[in-house]
């Protein structure tokens, strides 16, 4: 069994209803699938911007509502951390490979990372990003699937 790792790009993309993604993913088992710390930490960095800017002062009910469904789902969700293994991992790539110690990778290398030190495939459409990590497997379920 290989594991899938949801980058937070999916994530979102279940959140809002994506119907081919929520399929893709309903076609594993909860064991198959995991998110990681960092995902949650995007997500949530998300609401805490939204829910705090004056001029969504009139949406409280809407974001609050948004992020307990956010809250429901990753308490169904495998949380893989950002353990000393990932950490070593993290180290290791940003040491051989220079480019990828740019801030805005940051996250990205984690989550790459945790994908490496557990032998799993992220699933993402940032292929911009993950593509500069040497080894990382991709997979991209918002893709248009062959009949």
């Amino acid at each position: 069994m290989t594991l899938r790792i949801l980058d937070t790009d999916h994530i979102s993309l279940i959140l809002r209803g994506h119907a081919q993604v929520i399929r893709q993913l309903q076609s594993f088992n909860s064991q198959e699938w995991a998110v990681t710390i960092i995902s949650i930490q995007e997500i949530f960095n998300g609401w805490i911007v939204s829910l705090n800017d004056p001029k969504y002062q009139d949406r409280q009910v809407e974001l609050y509502t948004r992020l307990w469904h956010s809250n429901q789902f990753f308490q169904k969700a495998q949380v893989l951390n950002f353990d000393t293994s990932a950490q070593d991992r993290y180290d290791q790539t940003r040491l051989l490979y220079p480019d990828l110690k740019k801030p805005r990778l940051e996250k990205d290398v984690k989550i790459a990372a945790i994908a490496q030190a557990n032998q799993a495939i992220v699933v993402t459409r940032n292929q911009r990003d993950f593509t500069l990590v040497p080894g990382l497997q991709l997979e991209d379920w918002s893709l248009p699937t062959s009949p």
